[in-house]
């Protein structure tokens, strides 16, 4: 069994960040930080114990806030870099608020070893135009991460953070960064931008549409983008964004043969969906293929989630038979329920088929 991820923050970690804090500020009280640090630790969950870490730390450290953060900025390279690395610019977004200028380059730095993404958000939140204009000069930086903090750190609706309101009510506010990074070269950034453009689709969607038609995607990178950005507005059949990729809203097809195997599954199982495309049309067409499964819920009502296929062209009167597998296990985001599920086939948006298949938990 997987370990809980809270245990990233767990006593060996813990016993390492204070001997590297030694290391670099010999002043630190070891024994006494490692018992406050820990305190309490085994009822608190992943984003609780770096939270508890970052206020508990900063007792241990010099007064000066400026001066602590050159400790951590010492300590960082000398720790392990990923998500436990998000320790510092949290350190930054509790405590460093009233010192913006200071604070927004200490999580520049610090984004290159653990994303900053969630602690700029609230000096966005605090003052979102002297913060823009920070991370506009971000996303024209040599450095990857930097450029991924411009377009992660001002999402409107990222994950596991709260929700930027002055950019759910105008996304102009973040779109000269979008512009800045439309053809990035690297695909770490190129992910965060078409992310950012798809929360905006939930919200705005014509205005995601119409920014996107404005783009030159003849550019690779800016077409990879526009594509990945477009996905929910594609899988719901919006008619704007599915002519910006030459996919015809009203395609003459049909659905055959739908055939799920076995129809009683439990979990663990994997379920095997197959199918028949057929063209209805005198020339060929453009055909982005989805499938949908309505999950049961706990209390009996279901939730649709609707999953990418693949593109085809379909050739005038022919027929393509298209197969997919999915295995139904449980993840932190899904739970299953026992019962009857309904897996739906889209063509270019629009249900074409349906059957249904039983699971027993």
């Amino acid at each position: 069994m997987a370990e809980p991820l809270k245990e990233m923050f767990n006593r060996a970690y813990f016993e390492r960040l204070a001997k590297e804090t030694y290391a670099v500020y010999p002043q630190v009280k070891r024994a006494a930080f490692l018992r406050e640090v820990q305190h309490g630790n085994d009822v608190r969950e992943l984003n609780a114990r770096m939270r508890h870490a970052a206020i508990t730390i900063r007792g241990h450290l010099p007064s000066d806030y400026r001066k602590a953060v050159h400790v951590l900025k010492a300590i960082a390279p000398r720790m392990p870099k990923g998500y436990t690395a998000l320790l510092y610019p949290d350190f930054v977004g509790v405590h460093g608020l009233d010192d913006p200028d200071f604070s927004l380059e200490a999580l520049k730095y610090f984004t290159t070893f653990g994303s900053s993404e969630f602690a700029v958000r609230e000096f966005f939140r605090r003052d979102a135009k002297g913060t823009l204009k920070v991370m506009r000069n971000w996303a024209e930086d040599e450095n990857e991460h930097v450029r991924r903090l411009a377009s992660e750190g001002s999402r409107p609706r990222l994950p596991w953070s709260f929700r930027l309101e002055a950019v759910l009510k105008d996304p102009k506010l973040t779109t000269p960064i979008l512009e800045c990074l439309r053809a990035d070269d690297s695909l770490y950034v190129r992910k965060s931008v078409a992310n950012h453009l798809n929360d905006f689709s939930k919200d705005h969607p014509k205005y995601m549409v119409d920014l996107l038609r404005s783009w030159d995607k003849k550019h690779p990178h800016t077409a990879w983008i526009a594509k990945h950005a477009s996905r929910t507005l594609i899988k719901a059949g919006n008619v704007d964004a599915l002519a910006l990729f030459a996919f015809d809203s009203k395609v003459k097809v049909r659905v055959d043969d739908l055939q799920l195997s076995p129809k009683r599954l439990k979990l663990g199982d994997t379920l095997e969906i197959t199918f028949n495309v057929v063209s209805e049309a005198a020339r060929s067409q453009q055909l982005v293929i989805d499938y949908a499964i309505h999950y049961r819920k706990a209390n009996s009502s279901t939730s649709k989630k609707v999953f990418k296929l693949k593109e085809i062209e379909l050739p005038a009167k022919a027929s393509a038979r298209i197969s997919k597998r999915q295995r139904l296990v449980d993840f932190s985001t899904r739970k299953h329920h026992a019962g009857e599920h309904l897996v739906e086939v889209m063509v270019n948006g629009k249900s074409r088929a349906q059957a249904a298949f039983d699971l027993k938990t």
